[in-house]
């Protein structure tokens, strides 16, 4: 997903010339071919997280299109400051390009986790926040981030996800179905998506057909395409790889009561503590009742009542 993102950006010089690249000591290997092509057009700004930011803004005022890549951590927490005053209150068109979505990273710790990100990203005004779920979405992502306007963050997971989508070629400003169904409705995005797949597929088997969404923007929310989506949903379950607490279930719980929604609504997320096991991604995602299994196991619970 993290080489479809970054191969669209690189694809697009062939035909622009003003698309700066910003690492933060990350991605070594990821850039060398652009490094290559435009030497002129990409800098290793070491670990000056706060600096970095303040560069690319200098960058963007300047005419260029620039994306800084590092991992979330050192993207979006350490330089706060800067993303808020130098890029989202003047309106720059700076794109963050954040790896290690949820626990991505495991098993090095908290320090590399990205379980906060879209509540912290979510108070700033002007961002647009873009999660992809697959190769594609990756793809379009990056075609959108080289056209906005505004500030722009697209966290991704950096795991060889596989492709989920069929189709190539739709708004990713929208969520997406990824499997018809009826009665619940599981939605979900980036890296997690493959869990709810392989958790529908399972229920399948045994005669349970859900509604699958895959929301790949997450702020701005697109709550009337959505809404569409859901009509005649009794029960939504919101599965993702961040604190239940500010995540995708919180804006979906908002909106439900501000537009006096009917359905009724299951977060399955990590809950807001820090995390001290030690495991993989895998392990780590049963531990919190993440993973397919346990997607199976709710959809079940409910399946009769809803």
């Amino acid at each position: 997903m993290r080489n479809s993102f970054v191969n669209t950006i690189i694809d697009s010089c062939n035909k622009r010339d003003d698309i700066f690249i910003l690492s933060g000591d990350a991605g070594l290997g990821v850039f060398d071919q652009f490094k290559e092509e435009y030497p002129d057009r990409f800098l290793n700004m070491g670990v000056a997280e706060q600096h970095t930011i303040g560069f690319a803004a200098g960058l963007a005022m300047s005419g260029y299109r620039v994306l800084v890549y590092n991992i979330i951590p050192f993207v979006l927490y350490r330089c706060y400051e800067q993303v808020r005053n130098d890029i989202c209150y003047q309106k720059l068109p700076v794109v963050l390009v954040g790896i290690g979505s949820g626990v991505t990273y495991a098993p090095m710790g908290m320090t590399h986790y990205s379980v906060e990100d879209i509540g912290l990203a979510r108070t700033l005004p002007n961002m647009t926040v873009i999660s992809p779920c697959d190769p594609v979405e990756a793809r379009l992502a990056a075609s959108h981030a080289l056209e906005s306007s505004m500030p722009l963050y697209v966290r991704l997971a950096k795991r060889g996800e596989p492709a989920i989508h069929t189709n190539s070629d739709f708004d990713i400003l929208k969520p997406q179905v990824i499997r018809q169904g009826h009665k619940i409705a599981v939605v979900s995005y980036g890296s997690m998506v493959e869990e709810t797949l392989s958790a529908w597929n399972c229920l399948n088997d045994a005669g349970i057909t859900p509604l699958l969404i895959s929301q790949p923007t997450i702020q701005p929310l697109d709550i009337d395409a959505l809404e569409t989506l859901l009509d005649g949903i009794t029960t939504v379950i919101v599965v993702e790889e961040h604190y239940e607490s500010c995540g995708l279930g919180s804006i979906m719980a908002n909106l439900a009561v501000e537009r006096a929604r009917s359905f009724r609504l299951i977060k399955m997320g990590i809950p807001a503590k820090f995390i001290h096991a030690v495991n993989n991604t895998a392990g780590l995602r049963k531990k919190f009742g993440i993973d397919a299994g346990s997607i199976v196991e709710k959809v079940k619970s409910l399946w009769n009542g809803a």
